[in-house]
C-alpha cells in the first residue's frame, strides 16, 4: 500500500521549472512583403496571446495523464495499478461536459439493465455533443456488440482508439469482439496491446495464457 501511495505522490508532483539563467531567444522579425509599410521604429513585437483557463487546464490534464500512464505501466502490484487507473478515469471524466457525462451514465445504467437499444440512443446523443470523447465511442461499441452489430462496433472501437490509443478498455472490447468472430490471433494481439499499457490488468495474464494456448493449438 505504501508503494501505491508513493505512485499517487509521484503523479501529484509539480512539473519542473524552467532552468534559471538560460539565455533568452530573440524573436525573429517578420519578413516584409513588397508594398508593405515598414514597422514603426521602436515598436515591440505584438504580445503573445495568453492561453485561456480552459486551455491551461486541458494542457495540465494532458501532462498529468502522460505521467499517470507511465506510472500505470510501472505499477509494482495490482493495488498500486488500481489507484493509478482510478486517477486516469478521473482525468478522463474531467474533460467531459456535464451533459455528455449525464448521457454516458444513463447509457451505462441501461446497459446494466440489459436495455442495449436505449443505451445506444444515449451514447449516440453523447457522441453528437462530444465527438472528441473516446470513452463515448467505446461505450457505444459495447452497445453495438450487445445488439449483434459487430461491424459497427469495430468502427466505433477504431475511432475510440484513434482519439485515445491508450484506452486499454477499448482494446479489451476489441479482443472480445475478435474472439467472438473466431479471430484468436487478432484477439491475442489486442490483448497484448492492452497489457502493454496496463500490465496489472485484473485477469489479464490468465486470459492471455488461455488465448495463447488456443492460438498455438490452431497453429499445430
Amino acid at each position: 500500500m505504501l508503494r501505491a501511495l508513493a505512485l499517487l505522490t509521484l503523479l501529484a508532483a509539480p512539473l519542473p521549472a524552467l532552468a534559471q539563467g538560460a539565455a533568452p531567444t530573440m524573436p525573429t522579425p517578420p519578413l516584409q512583403t513588397p508594398g508593405q509599410a515598414a514597422p514603426t521604429p521602436g515598436a515591440g513585437p505584438a504580445p503573445a496571446a495568453t492561453p485561456s483557463p480552459a486551455a491551461r487546464a486541458a494542457e495540465a490534464r494532458r501532462t498529468e495523464l502522460d505521467r499517470a500512464f507511465a506510472a500505470l505501466k510501472d505499477a509494482p502490484d495490482a493495488a498500486g495499478a488500481a489507484l493509478v487507473e482510478g486517477r486516469i478515469r478521473q482525468l478522463w471524466a474531467q474533460a467531459v461536459t456535464p451533459s455528455v457525462a449525464l448521457l454516458l451514465r444513463r447509457g451505462v445504467r441501461n446497459m446494466e439493465a440489459n436495455q442495449a437499444e436505449d443505451a445506444l440512443e444515449d451514447f449516440d446523443a453523447a457522441i453528437t455533443l462530444g465527438p472528441e470523447v473516446a470513452e463515448a465511442w467505446h461505450l457505444r461499441a459495447q452497445a453495438q456488440a450487445r445488439l449483434g452489430e459487430a461491424t459497427a462496433a469495430a468502427r466505433d472501437l477504431q475511432e475510440a482508439l484513434r482519439l485515445e490509443p491508450r484506452n486499454w478498455g477499448a482494446l479489451l472490447t476489441l479482443a472480445g469482439l475478435q474472439q467472438q468472430q473466431g479471430n484468436e490471433a487478432g484477439a491475442l494481439r489486442s490483448l497484448d496491446a492492452a497489457l502493454a499499457i496496463h500490465p496489472k490488468l485484473p485477469g489479464g495474464a490468465e486470459r492471455r495464457r488461455e488465448l495463447r494456448r488456443k492460438v498455438e493449438g490452431d497453429a499445430t
